[in-house]
């Protein structure tokens, strides 16, 4: 449920940025049938289009304590290289991201890069240079408002 709100959060910056997408795309199904959660319908980067699929892990569940004890956001970072692996095959024909984030709040560093750059495509649309901090202020708020609310 928290993965549908953080979606929605994102595809709203992307939309205020000017940034057409739409969400579970039809076209980008894998073998097992699942689909990222969203794509840009124009090119994001180098004439591909972005894909993106979000994963909210538990910070403190059993398959990710001992080594978030260990490592900040290394529950995120599991997370990312789990959904690589998964859309893989999309990696040749469009740029996907994996934005992994934790309940507890950290966030895999690869998806920091692609959420800066929706902030700054947010920056250039609304001439305000704390987009991209409102940005990320929006995504924390979503999980901490679940984490209230649900947990």
């Amino acid at each position: 449920m928290l993965d549908a709100y953080s979606i929605a959060v994102i595809w709203r910056a992307l939309t205020r940025a000017g940034v057409s997408s739409m969400k579970e795309p039809h076209g980008l199904v894998r073998d097992d049938g699942k689909r990222p959660d969203g794509l840009t319908l124009l090119p994001w980067n180098s004439g591909r289009s972005a894909t993106w699929d979000v994963t909210v892990v538990d910070t403190l569940g059993n398959a990710y304590l001992q080594q978030s004890v260990i490592t900040s956001a290394s529950a995120a970072e599991t997370a990312t290289v789990r959904k690589r692996s998964k859309y893989s095959p999309l990696s040749g024909t469009h740029d996907f991201f994996s934005v992994a984030l934790e309940t507890l709040g950290p966030m895999s560093v690869s998806i920091q890069m692609f959420l800066a750059q929706i902030g700054r495509r947010l920056t250039q649309v609304t001439t305000d240079p704390r987009e991209t901090t409102f940005f990320f202020e929006r995504l924390s708020v979503t999980v901490q408002r679940f984490n209230a609310t649900y947990l």
